[in-house]
């Protein structure tokens, strides 16, 4: 059973060029007038929003310019407002506002206290401000996330992603009611990413009216979310578990398998039957990813398209069973293998670990950009890897679906290489499995080992422990880029010799002597190693 590559279907078969292509599709709707969001939104929040789509959409001007057009906002913390919108283009206004709140919140708690000599008023912003800034960041990136789907792999992906997250949030939903919601977010995130704003508003108010006035049919556990304030509303509903399964859910869905009559069914509805499969499969499985799920729904249309043709065998739909088990044992298996070496290496090692991985798969990249992304699956492993295994996957997949798609933006920007584009560009779900299995760059020509490539100095010696790390990653990057064939004896070897050097110089009088000296002579003793 080959894995899944994209929505319900297939993923865009252009995409093989490498190139970014964008959605053009330009429905029109029904209009909201600007008098009547102006009555929806009431003076203060009508002001915010259109200071937040002017800051977005007119970043040439000045933050002056802005203001005059939106008016005088000033109702709603205005150094913040322009701030995060003009610096997170894909941040969806309501996002935005509703952060906004949050800052609010947090100006009067800690500016109500300010005539108490002994309060602290920098470790009260320190200790709040996180509330604050976490949500536009995670915001932030998922939304241009989505953005990115849409717009190398296509609505038809997008829509296959979100029917798989919303049978799973909404299991006791019925086929038809999945299908709506459906086809109401892609509508959403199609007006969110192309910037119209106001459109994007409208969609949103009326999705989250129509979740929650039909909770007796979708689920029991946003009922509190509901409650909200309409800007809380969306966050809460997203972040929100899994809705139970029925109780009359049967484990598996045979019928798709052993219907006698299902290769005249997928001939005759070809779309149709491979999103009710999907929809069956998500609503029995809330412990997989929904990348996993794109890609077991993908093997099932390759099988039917195998198994359908004259004559195939009659136990050819059985035998892709075997293959799914098979994906479904190693993708679980990946996942498991890096949480035991996680909790094994801990925080710092365990990135020096992936370190070493995507230096070598993408040497191309600068030594800030590998210790962000690193660091960032790190922090993957230390919020995953303590869940149970019903939790690890959804967690660990999706989490890291977020980086690998920062990735793949930052490889359009300025391209990485073959390797990196091919898992980019060709399919959305077998992204992650792609980029795993990229062993080292064979294009790549190695770092010439110059003056200023390894260099030594009084700094290593800091007590900062979070500090002296980061130098020895920067190091740890600079010597694969020199030696991308290096052993693990070889940088074992290294890394000794560089710990006694360390160790030596930073315990005498004259640390920066040390290093001028011992240095150089530890880059001879390590180019013999790296010869041998």
């Amino acid at each position: 059973m080959k894995p899944y590559t994209t929505n319900v279907h297939t993923d865009k078969s252009s995409q093989d060029t490498c190139q970014l292509t964008t959605s053009t599709e330009t429905t029109q709707k029904e209009k909201t007038s600007i008098g009547q969001r102006f009555s929806q939104l009431q003076k203060n929040n009508f002001k915010a929003m259109a200071l937040v789509m002017f800051a977005q959409y007119v970043q040439g001007g000045t933050f002056g310019t802005a203001v005059k057009m939106a008016e005088d906002v000033t109702d709603l913390a205005k150094s913040f407002i322009y701030e995060v919108a003009r610096r997170h283009p894909f941040l969806y206004a309501p996002t935005i506002l509703s952060v906004a709140i949050r800052y609010d919140e947090m100006m009067k708690n800690c500016c109500r206290s300010t005539e108490d000599l002994t309060y602290d008023l920098e470790e009260c912003f320190r200790r709040q401000a996180p509330k604050v800034v976490k949500p536009i960041k995670e915001d932030g990136l998922r939304q241009e996330h989505t953005c990115g789907i849409l717009h190398k792999f296509g609505e038809r992906t997008l829509k296959a992603l979100k029917l798989a997250q919303i049978s799973q949030k909404f299991p006791k939903a019925d086929f038809v009611t999945v299908s709506k919601l459906v086809m109401d977010v892609a509508n959403m995130h199609k007006d969110c990413c192309r910037g119209d704003m106001l459109d994007c508003m409208r969609d949103r108010e009326e999705l989250l009216h129509y979740v929650c006035t039909n909770q007796d049919i979708l689920s029991s556990k946003i009922k509190q979310c509901c409650e909200k304030p309409l800007l809380q509303r969306s966050e809460c509903i997203v972040n929100t578990e899994n809705n139970d399964k029925p109780a009359d859910l049967s484990p598996h869905i045979r019928e798709f398998i052993e219907d006698k009559g299902i290769c005249e069914r997928f001939a005759r509805e070809k779309d149709t039957h491979l999103a009710r499969f999907l929809y069956e499969y998500s609503r029995r499985h809330p412990e997989f990813s929904a990348q996993m799920l794109l890609r077991i729904g993908k093997g099932y249309e390759d099988l039917l398209h195998e198994c359908c043709k004259p004559g195939a065998p009659e136990d050819c739909c059985s035998r892709g069973e075997e293959e799914l088990k098979k994906h479904i044992y190693e993708t679980e298996s990946v996942m498991k293998t890096s949480c035991d070496i996680y909790k094994e290496k801990g925080d710092y090692y365990f990135q020096n670990e992936l370190l070493m991985s995507f230096t070598k798969k993408m040497p191309q990249l600068t030594s800030a950009e590998l210790i962000k992304f690193t660091k960032q699956m790190t922090t993957i492993g230390s919020q995953c890897c303590q869940l149970s295994l019903d939790k690890l996957l959804p967690c660990a997949e999706e989490n890291l679906d977020l980086v690998l798609g920062e990735i793949c933006r930052r490889h359009l920007t300025d391209p990485i290489n073959p390797g990196v584009c091919h898992c980019c560009s060709s399919s959305y779900a077998l992204r992650r499995p792609c980029i795993g299995k990229l062993e080292m760059d064979e294009h790549y020509v190695p770092l010439s080992l110059t003056p200023g490539l390894f260099t030594f100095h009084e700094d290593l010696c800091t007590t900062e422990e979070e500090k002296l790390q980061h130098k020895k990653q920067e190091m740890l990057i600079n010597l694969i880029k020199y030696k991308p064939q290096i052993t693990q004896e070889q940088l074992t070897a290294i890394t000794a010799a560089f710990t006694t050097m360390r160790e030596q110089c930073c315990r005498g009088g004259n640390p920066q002597a040390c290093f001028a000296r011992e240095g150089p002579e530890l880059i001879k003793r390590c180019e013999k190693m790296l010869s041998a």
